[in-house]
């Protein structure tokens, strides 16, 4: 698939994402990343965007390491796996851009 550009809005922030993943597909995963934020930032109403954004990536990385303890994933889990991380490392990138 040819990547393309995915409007999202996470925190009421909106993020042009790039990426070859299905546009619905990345809609459902910045749905899970405002949720994650929102709950994090309840628990943190103080905090900043930066250290709330941490504190999610690291519960985040904690989800999949725990997924990951459970044997090895389907080969169609893994790829799509190490898509999302490419992904999230392309918002990183552009978020210090």
């Amino acid at each position: 698939m040819a990547e393309g550009s995915v409007p999202v809005e996470i925190l009421g922030q909106r993020y042009p994402i790039r990426s070859s993943l299905d546009a619905p597909y990345v809609h459902q995963l910045a749905a899970y990343v405002d949720e994650k934020m929102r709950s994090a930032a309840e628990a943190t109403p103080e905090g900043d965007f930066l250290r709330l954004a941490v504190v999610v990536a690291l519960n985040l990385a904690d989800e999949v390491f725990r997924s990951r303890g459970l044997g090895e994933p389907e080969p169609q889990v893994a790829e799509r796996l190490a898509r999302i991380e490419a992904l999230v490392d392309q918002v990183l990138r552009d978020a210090r851009a």
